[in-house]
């Protein structure tokens, strides 16, 4: 069996490092703190990513906040997720109590409180910094993945952008994105057609139903003006303390779709314009993703592979991400074998298939002779982990059994005055409150809809007209022609000789008797 020396002395060795590192804990062995056994993680590999699993309730949300705390003590900004509302309370000094004092005597450290500046942030209705993105910005490649669209619909799309791009079209957000699609079926169709070849108004229907779903889950919201700048991301205060940008997404549990919406342009536009770092002393900006399943669960394959790509690469831009879950099973295993740091906090058997996945689990760890891991793992306390992390050299330090530094801020939540007060302070929350409705494509479209509209009700009006005109005409011609045959036969009558003829026979005739009348009466 191993003694405490050995033990100590294959920690220590492990987590001792050349460059700068920050204090997680304290290591432990045989379930008892093991004095003089500092556990560290240095900075230099901190953008090769991480976990942090357990159960509810294992501590997993204030090993997420004391993490924070270190990074932006030493001068790293962070982005975090904040799905159920828990980590608001960093931005106030905590109370120091009993369990405190007891921990940090095991760990062989002291606390002191301490409150670090912090942003807080919205995607949603929620007040905050406004985090928003065009969707030009977005791209149709993205918007595609998005959309889950299938190969025709995604080529649809691409030639969408590259008419908008043609005709200085603006794509700010979703209803300018509806509106080209509308226009190149309807009143643009025939432009549209002569550039860029005909489309079938089926497909578009189907794009069109999902921009209306995505909009359903609030991504209205989202896109549109202005658009955030993910260098604001990474402030520092006067101190030279890295900001804690706090993302509030507690309305957004049940559109995983928006989530994943933004997650993803996020993390694309952040490789996007952050420069290449190469091999860096510290991370630039380190992203907690709290509730990381959500992201996972209705992602398509196209999705997942984009994300995977996006976390390969990323890390050259000096970025890493944390994801936050329950289970590891949570994360596809093509992005869980990309993850250097490992921080397991306890798991909970209580089925036969809860059993089999904690075995799966413990095979994620280094081979060690001081735990046997899936039996450990489920008797772990309230604040302590399994930690194994990537050395200065890439290589991964020995498995421990961690006893977890408590955060030096608040732990707990702000009240809504204090959350107000944090706002309304906020630069950024100036910068970004006024939403912008420049001209782009639904105006601009809108208007030369309406004015071809205009165009043809006045064309239709004058067609009118003009019917109108002629049968008005066509009418007085009859009428002037009947008019004039009713003449002629007239004096046709009056100068033909027959009729001249009965005409002074008639006369003769009337004469005669009435000269006979009268003659009769003289009698």
């Amino acid at each position: 069996m191993a003694t405490q020396e050995q033990f100590s002395a294959e920690i220590n060795q492990g987590y001792t490092f050349q460059g700068a590192s920050i204090l997680i804990g304290g290591g432990m062995l045989d379930m008892k703190s093991v004095p003089n056994t500092a556990i560290k993680l240095p900075l230099k590999t901190l953008n090769r990513h991480g976990l942090i699993a357990g159960a509810t309730g294992t501590g997993k949300t204030k090993t997420i906040q004391t993490l924070s705390e270190k990074l932006a003590e030493n001068g790293v900004s962070v982005l975090m997720m904040d799905i159920k509302g828990d980590f608001s309370g960093v931005a106030e000094p905590g109370v120091s109590n009993q369990k405190i004092i007891d921990r940090t005597t095991a760990i062989g450290t002291m606390w002191n409180p301490k409150a670090f500046p912090v942003e807080l942030m919205t995607i949603s209705q929620q007040d905050g910094v406004r985090m928003r993105a065009t969707v030009t910005e977005f791209g149709p490649v993205l918007m595609s993945k998005i959309l889950d669209l299938n190969d025709t619909q995604q080529g649809v799309v691409a030639m969408v952008f590259k008419f908008c791009d043609d005709q200085q079209l603006g794509l700010v957000d979703l209803p300018d994105f509806k509106k080209v699609l509308q226009f190149l079926t309807n009143d643009g169709k025939e432009i549209f057609e002569k550039e860029y070849g005909a489309v079938s108004p089926a497909t578009v229907g189907t794009i069109l139903r999902k921009v209306v779903e995505l909009e359903q889950q609030g991504a209205d919201l989202f896109f549109g003006e202005t658009s955030f700048d993910v260098n604001d991301l990474l402030r520092k205060d006067e101190n030279g303390n890295g900001y804690i940008n706090i993302v509030r997404l507690t309305d957004i549990q049940d559109k995983p779709k928006l989530f994943s919406t933004f997650m993803l342009s996020l993390l694309a536009e952040v490789y996007q314009k952050f420069p290449e770092r190469g091999d860096m002393d510290q991370p630039e900006l380190i992203i907690f993703l709290d509730e990381a399943h959500l992201i996972f669960d209705s992602a398509t394959d196209a999705l997942k592979d984009q994300l995977e790509s996006i976390i390969k690469l990323i890390r050259s831009k000096g970025v890493g991400i944390f994801f936050c879950t329950q289970n590891p099973n949570d994360i596809p295993e093509s992005i869980l074998a990309q993850l250097g740091l490992k921080i397991q906090h306890a798991l909970r058997a209580f089925t036969a298939k809860d059993r089999q996945a904690i075995k799966l689990v413990a095979q994620n760890y280094p081979e060690t002779a001081y735990y046997k891991v899936e039996d450990l793992i489920t008797q772990l306390g309230i604040g302590e982990a399994f930690v194994t992390a990537l050395n200065e050299k890439g290589i991964p330090t020995p498995l421990v059994h961690t006893l977890m530094t408590p955060p030096q801020s608040r732990m707990d939540i702000l009240n809504d005055s204090e959350m107000q007060t944090l706002i309304q302070k906020s630069a950024l929350y100036r910068k970004y409150k006024e939403t912008i409705d420049p001209e782009s494509a639904y105006e601009i479209l809108g208007a030369k809809i309406e004015q071809a509209q205009q165009q043809q009700a006045e064309q239709i009006a004058q067609e009118l007209q003009e019917k109108e005109q002629a049968k008005l005409e066509k009418e007085q011609a009859k009428a002037e022609k009947t008019t004039k045959a009713g003449k002629s036969t007239l004096d046709k009558m009056l100068n033909n000789t027959v009729t001249r003829q009965l005409a002074r026979t008639a006369t003769r005739e009337v004469t005669r008797g009435l000269l006979g009348v009268l003659k009769g009466m003289f009698k």
